[in-house]
């Protein structure tokens, strides 16, 4: 897998609409447990990949240090053979003061071929560097997807669950003959009325009955009288 295909990758999953993907989920508690398990797959994959070129990186610095220091050490050595050439050839010992002369070459040589190849590695690995902290940024915004996915997955189970409750409990009040209370109150009350007029009707009727008796009673008070007025006349002297 090439740096580029990394960083797409990382940056086009770090980029996903999440919301998008929750509107299209038929079922929210699945969809987002498996999306939940992909996505943290992925972060790892990318983490493994992220790390190879980090590691990649490093090793490139190292080899850049490597040839700095060897330029180092071998301008130090052509130094102390030119210094040495320049002692024997005032000494009189020109052949040994060419022999340490073309050492300084050598060593010069040396020096040069080092100092390309530091200099020649230093564009890829300022650009690597670049490639990394890009990665290492895309990972972070996966990571933070992540947790967002997870507080989405719960907000929306949470609310799945909520509506599937309500659409149920509706269904159940449809299913059901439901009446009008007040009418049903109102039937009620006519029919106790109905009782109560009954009931009134008979104690009307009782006390009616009553009041006969007592008239009957009252009438044969009267006659009695009449007739015992009527013997006392009949008895007067």
């Amino acid at each position: 897998m090439t740096k580029q295909t990394i960083l797409g990758r990382v940056t086009q999953l770090a980029k996903a609409n999440i919301n998008a993907l929750l509107d299209q989920a038929e079922d929210p508690q699945k969809m987002l447990d498996q999306l939940i398990r992909d996505y943290t797959a992925n972060i790892s994959e990318a983490e493994q990949a992220v790390a190879a070129t980090i590691g990649n990186l490093r090793l490139m610095e190292q080899d850049h240090r490597e040839d700095v220091d060897a330029a180092k050490e071998w301008g130090d050595k052509a130094l102390a053979a030119s210094r040495k050439a320049d002692e024997l050839r005032a000494a009189g010992s020109g052949a040994e003061a060419d022999k340490f002369d073309n050492l300084a070459k050598v060593a010069l040589g040396r020096q040069l071929q080092s100092e390309k190849e530091a200099k020649t590695a230093e564009p890829t690995i300022a650009s690597q560097t670049v490639v990394v902290d890009k990665l290492k940024s895309g990972l972070d915004q996966m990571k933070s997807k992540l947790t967002e996915l997870k507080s989405k997955r719960d907000e929306l189970v949470a609310r799945a669950k909520s509506a599937q409750a309500q659409n149920q409990m509706m269904d159940s009040v449809k299913n059901i003959n439901v009446l009008d209370p007040t009418s049903e109150l109102s039937r009620f009350e006519d029919k106790v009325r109905r009782e109560e007029a009954k009931a009134m009707g008979k104690q009307e009727l009782a006390a009616s009955s009553l009041d006969a008796q007592f008239e009957q009673l009252d009438s044969l008070g009267d006659s009695a009288e009449v007739e015992a007025r009527l013997a006392a006349l009949k008895t007067a002297p």
